[in-house]
Order: C-alpha cells, then structure tokens, then sequence
C-alpha cells in the first residue's frame, strides 16, 4: 500500500525500500536533492530525466525541508 504524502511525494514500502519517491516512479527524492545540490537546473533534471515533471523538483525540495523540519538536531549534548 502507497501513501501520498505530499502533491508529488509517495511512499511505498514495497518500491525503493519505502523511500520518499516522486509520484510512484522509482525516483527516489534524495536523487532529486542530490541533481539540486550539484547544481542542476530544473531545466536539465527533467531533460535528463524525461519521467519527471517540472513540477517534481520543488515539490522534491519541499518535502525535504519539511521533513528536516519535523526534527530536533540538538547542537550542544544535553547538560
């Protein structure tokens, strides 16, 4: 069973070991981060990547940045 959990974002635990992927492709969102990361434009993503949508990307980076959001990284151990 799939979850849709954002726009664009699904989660399937029988597809890519339940990575956060776009919209039911085997196109995990950490690949997506990574292609951002390394400079890619949306323009050369999706050229790249014909499955994907313009769309895909910033929906990619939101997902990402809500899940950091969800969690506490504490920058000092506790006392």
């Amino acid at each position: 069973m799939s979850a849709q959990v954002h726009d664009r974002i699904t989660i399937d635990p029988d597809k890519m070991d339940g990575q956060p992927c776009i919209r039911g492709l085997r196109f995990p969102v950490v690949t997506v981060l990574r292609m951002v990361a390394g400079g890619m434009s949306v323009d050369d993503i999706v050229s790249e990547h014909p499955d994907l949508e313009p769309e895909d990307i910033p929906a990619a980076l939101t997902y990402a940045a809500e899940a950091l959001a969800e969690h506490y990284y504490p920058l000092r151990p506790p006392a």
